[in-house]
């Protein structure tokens, strides 16, 4: 099918796309310090760790918010496509319509919630409302996403039979395992991120919560075929 080919060049570009560009943001801000020109100098760091720094910290400035914001642009663009595909295919084989329509909607709002959020990072704002504007387009867009995998994976389970020469069991496996897991941590990182404090713990939660998003997508790859 035409759609799996699509679909499988579009997630690997997903993943690829911002995980190169907020590792390459992380190495110019905390090596490259002549580059910008900052308050507090961002020390080296493996935030994945240890949390040293937020993504937004070393997003929002110049010059690596000329590498972020396009590399999000591009990663919606590619989102877009990636779930209007899924929602076409799903709807060839599968005989419940109104999940491929569930699906992409959520799909498509986690595209629109990451480009609104990467056009106002960095727009400095002294005000509390924004703030919490800001933040609520970071939430949404991870809401919507995990949303939009948690469907489509729990249709691709219930039709596991109908495709299983096109699919890869384990892989699919796999994916409800990570899904399930993002899931889970969500709910269990609530108490934390609403209270005051936990700051290197927000911040390794972030990268790794991130990379495991867009890992959906990596999986999506290895779960086609080659057809």
């Amino acid at each position: 099918m035409e759609d799996i080919n699509k679909i499988k060049k579009l997630s690997i570009w997903i993943f690829f796309v911002p995980f190169i560009a907020i590792n390459v943001c992380l190495i110019l801000i905390t090596n490259f310090h002549q580059l910008f020109n900052l308050e507090h100098v961002v020390l080296p760091t493996i935030p994945y760790i240890d949390g040293g720094v937020s993504i937004s910290r070393t997003a929002r400035v110049f010059p690596t918010y000329l590498i972020f914001k396009p590399a999000m642009f591009i990663t919606a663009f590619f989102l877009i496509k990636y779930w209007r595909f899924n929602s076409g295919l799903m709807g060839k084989i599968s005989p419940y319509p109104n999940y491929k329509k569930f699906f992409l909607f959520f799909g498509i709002g986690s595209a629109i919630f990451l480009v609104l959020h990467s056009i106002f990072l960095g727009i400095k704002f002294d005000n509390n409302f924004y703030k919490l504007f800001r933040r609520v387009l970071v939430l949404a867009f991870i809401i919507f996403e995990i949303i939009a995998q948690t469907i489509l994976v729990i249709n691709f389970f219930k039709i596991k039979e109908q495709m299983k020469q096109f699919i890869n069991s384990r892989i699919l496996y796999f994916k409800i395992i990570l899904v399930s897991i993002l899931v889970v941590v969500a709910f269990v990182s609530i108490p934390f991120l609403a209270a005051e404090g936990y700051n290197s713990f927000k911040h390794a939660l972030e990268w790794n919560y991130f990379v495991g998003v867009i890992s959906f997508y990596l999986l999506t790859f290895f779960f086609w075929k080659k057809q």
